[in-house]
């Protein structure tokens, strides 16, 4: 038993910063984005901690991708009826990947890498549902395409696709910023 929770600890620890950086792109609030993954990690605990781990990531990754489809449908549910205010969040800068990205740098080095992940990230949002999750999963959190199928509930061929079409937008919607 201890065994397993330390595994379960583990997971979520490794999974946890990429989930929210998925989360907070997708909702486009980072106070949703931990609510999300919060609830995420919950679930997963509560309902599959008994199973197999390497049942975990695409379980988990199922379990987020479900919970953001949830809030955004709370959100076009409550916009009917509530005056829909843009949602800020001052705290949305991850000094990690600030860190990550470069120890050390100059100030116009700094202003270009936030404009090319604000560009980026405005990308990710215009794709559709299935081709931002398939991008999620296979580039940013390196889970292969049999994983990705899985935790999609979709083939392997329809991840590649998806994943082909979310890679062509992006091309085409960021042009000469795109590596």
């Amino acid at each position: 038993m201890q065994n397993r929770q330390s595994a379960m600890d583990q997971f979520l620890a490794s999974v946890e910063r990429r989930a929210l950086r998925m989360a907070e792109i997708a909702v486009g609030n980072r106070a949703d984005a931990l609510d999300i993954v919060q609830d995420a990690m919950l679930s997963l605990a509560r309902s599959y901690g008994g199973r197999d781990p390497a049942q975990w990531p695409p379980l988990f990754h199922r379990i987020l991708e479900n919970r953001i489809q949830d809030c955004r449908r709370r959100r076009q549910r409550d916009s009917r009826y509530f005056l829909d205010l843009p949602h800020t969040d001052e705290d949305t800068a991850d000094p990690l990947d600030v860190l990550a990205r470069d120890p050390a740098p100059g100030p116009d080095r700094r202003a270009q890498g936030s404009q090319a992940l604000i560009r980026l990230e405005a990308a990710i949002r215009t794709l559709p549902d299935r081709q931002r999750e398939a991008f999620s999963l296979r580039i940013w959190q390196d889970i292969d395409v049999a994983g990705t199928a899985r935790a999609m509930g979709i083939s392997e061929g329809s991840v590649k696709t998806h994943l082909f079409r979310a890679l062509a937008a992006l091309r085409g919607a960021l042009g000469e910023h795109w590596p």
